[in-house]
């Protein structure tokens, strides 16, 4: 998976970075998650405070445009942020492995 940035602009108003993107990628569709942590890592940005607005993917193609908003306090985003968007771009918990009481 190959991201490239489009867009950059600095949103003043709302404590945010606006993002379009292009990712190409060979085989399925990434997921949500899979695009978030690409990025976040790339960008060096919290992850928890990286959105996925949106994943758009034309029929046929091994590319998918985007648009993420990264923001500077995690308050501001929920402020900002519709509260679905916010449960979609949620991050997953993480399992927890209970071990087996030994008798």
């Amino acid at each position: 998976m190959d991201i490239k940035i489009i867009k950059d602009k600095n949103n003043a108003l709302l404590n945010r970075r606006e993002l379009n993107i292009t990712v190409t990628f060979d085989g399925a569709t990434p997921s949500r998650d899979d695009v978030k942590g690409k990025l976040a890592a790339m960008l060096t940005v919290p992850l928890e405070l990286l959105i996925v607005q949106k994943m758009d993917n034309e029929f046929g193609m091994q590319e998918l445009k985007g648009y993420i908003k990264i923001y500077e306090d995690e308050n501001r985003m929920k402020q900002v942020e519709e509260a679905y968007v916010l449960e979609r771009n949620k991050l997953p918990e993480p399992e927890v492995v209970e071990e087996a009481a030994e008798e």
